[in-house]
């Protein structure tokens, strides 16, 4: 039953992403377009996964899976953050130094033979590369999502936890922390070769930031009624 739950994780970042268009069509600001990103490119992952439950192990499957999930991660949740947070200027340059980083990883994972032993179990890993060292290129992208997107979330509830009329924004926060940080958790376990932990860690850490997602939203629409 496990091996299903992708599927559920896929259909809810399609609700999520749908609720988010319509929130940066409205309201046009560049973190809202890269959290929408990164609520498309965690359900494309969902839904490489999906496929392998219905369809069995597929190699090209295997190596988009690796590229949107395994390695892109919440790169674009937490370039939202750093849109949100710091200044343009950074927020420029670092998504042109990643997605120039990501596009050349990319080439190698498609490109990188892939070897497949007698004892293999036909799950989604990168332990089937031939080339070993095309498995570091996630490691950059992923602490750097981890830091801006969970610490991100950290650091603002923090800053609205002085203020006794914004608590809602460091409930909220603190969802979106918790639920960046299960992912991750079900990453380092994937690379053990116990990718089902993953699959539970993704649902909940998304079912996690849309809920802080949802209470930041509706309560500043409140506010500003």
């Amino acid at each position: 039953m496990i091996d299903y739950i992708p599927i559920l994780t896929t259909i809810l970042s399609l609700y999520f992403f749908i609720e988010i268009f319509k929130h940066y069509l409205s309201r046009k600001k560049k973190y809202l377009l890269w959290w929408m990103i990164g609520v498309a490119t965690f359900g494309l992952g969902t839904l490489s996964e999906s496929l392998h439950t219905i369809i069995g192990y597929n190699e090209f499957n295997l190596r988009f899976w690796y590229i949107i999930g395994a390695m892109l991660g919440g790169f674009p949740l937490a370039q939202g953050t750093v849109y949100l947070l710091f200044s343009k200027k950074f927020a420029n340059r670092t998504s042109l130094f990643f997605i120039s980083y990501i596009l050349i990883a990319a080439i190698f994972i498609l490109i990188v033979p892939v070897t497949i032993t007698e004892n293999f179990d036909g799950s989604l890993t990168g332990q089937v590369f031939e080339w070993k060292w095309v498995r570091l290129f996630s490691i950059p992208i992923n602490i750097y999502a981890f830091t801006f997107l969970v610490g991100g979330a950290i650091y603002s509830a923090y800053k609205y936890s002085k203020l006794k009329k914004l608590i809602y924004k460091v409930h909220g926060n603190t969802a979106i922390a918790i639920g960046g940080v299960l992912p991750g958790i079900g990453g380092s376990f994937t690379r053990a070769g116990y990718v089902e932990v993953l699959f539970v860690t993704e649902f909940f850490g998304l079912a996690l930031i849309y809920t802080g997602y949802k209470i930041i939203k509706y309560n500043s629409t409140i506010q500003d009624a």
